[in-house]
């Protein structure tokens, strides 16, 4: 406990850094950060700038208290952190970089500081009732999440819970979380198919039917995919901003997205939500056609309906003229997910990880 009577001492930003949340002003020195990082990481995705102004707009998770943007004395951009966390959510999850030519000074711990003491505020703000001062979240139609993570905060407040992703490549970032006592919670496979395979045959139920994604369908796919994925770990449910950052990407292919519905009553049975990146065969070597998410409700499972959508994918995937047909799976996924993937011809290619820590709740 510090003089002021508080158990957590806030932070210090380093200051050899000038740290102010980012603006729109900022936009082509933030991009131009991460570009630089990713050229000496290779991540397998970075956002740039398009995926920046969406995040600029974000109600749910307002730039001006959830990131933050580190300068040097001459302006450039060298580090930045931001958290995200859904008002009902049962943890946050931080995002970041730091200037390779900066790394290994001390910058990432003093930002993953910054990101530990935002989660801990993020749970004590959303633990008040809606609307009342100082809260800097907004409820979506989603606000019958899932139950927030352990009790046992400070007045209630649940656990503050922060999760990072990492690589396998990445390995000062492991140290760096490994260290700050995070702990590997799950592991997830990048998996490829090569387009030149001949696509499996794959057959609809006659009660369905194959159409290909369009706005008219961007409400029922996000709540089919909320009951599809209601008990999936780490999953939580999609409110109206979150999935238009899902259908208004600046990568997202609706063209190469497939939906099944039911001809009877029009429900959405299933879905697969496909994106391009069309500067990552520079880097990559090969075009990907990307399966960001698959999804069947519980009560249209069994009838091969994933397996359709995925030669589908793979159909739309090759015509576009790409070269592999991509995607992530959790391991551990109970539905086996894994296994329908290994069958269709995919292999796993690169695994990345989820790392959590449980933060002691902030002192009101």
């Amino acid at each position: 406990m510090n003089r002021n009577g508080e158990l957590h001492p806030r932070p210090a930003l380093d200051p050899r850094l000038s740290w102010r949340p980012a603006e729109r002003r900022d936009l082509d020195a933030w991009a131009g950060l991460i570009a630089r990082t990713a050229a000496v990481e290779q991540p397998v995705w970075f956002e740039r700038q398009a995926d920046l102004e969406q995040i600029l707009e974000s109600k749910n998770n307002p730039v001006t208290a959830n990131t933050i943007i580190g300068f040097d004395p001459e302006g450039v951009a060298r580090a930045y952190g931001r958290i995200t966390k859904n008002r009902d959510g049962d943890k946050a999850n931080g995002s970041g970089c730091v200037d390779p030519e900066w790394q290994g000074s001390g910058i990432g711990t003093s930002l993953l500081g910054w990101m530990e003491q935002r989660t801990r505020d993020r749970f004590a703000e959303d633990a008040r009732p809606a609307g009342t001062v100082g809260d800097a979240g907004t409820v979506g139609d989603a606000g019958t999440a899932r139950a927030a993570g352990d009790a046992g905060g400070a007045g209630g407040v649940p656990c503050p819970r922060l999760r990072l992703h990492t690589e396998q490549q990445h390995q000062h970032q492991a140290a760096l979380f490994a260290g700050s006592g995070y702990g590997i919670v799950r592991y997830y496979n990048e998996m490829h198919r090569p387009l030149t395979q001949a696509v499996p045959e794959s057959f609809l139920d006659p009660g369905l039917e194959l159409v290909t994604f369009g706005p008219e369908l961007h409400e029922p796919v996000r709540l089919a995919h909320n009951a599809a994925f209601r008990d999936h770990w780490g999953s939580e449910p999609r409110d109206q901003e979150g999935w238009g950052f899902v259908v208004n990407d600046p990568q997202a292919r609706p063209d190469l997205s497939g939906v099944v519905l039911d001809r009877s009553t029009g429900t959405v049975a299933g879905y697969q939500l496909a994106t391009h990146d069309v500067e990552a065969v520079l880097t990559r070597g090969f075009r990907e056609g990307y399966t960001e998410l698959l999804g069947v409700r519980r009560e249209y499972r069994g009838q091969g309906i994933a397996q359709v959508l995925l030669a589908d994918a793979m159909r739309r995937f090759a015509a576009a003229g790409m070269d592999v047909a991509s995607l992530d799976v959790d391991s551990e996924n109970p539905t086996g997910a894994l296994a329908l993937y290994i069958k269709t011809g995919y292999v796993a290619v690169n695994r990345s990880m989820a790392w959590d820590k449980e933060l002691q709740p902030a002192v009101p």
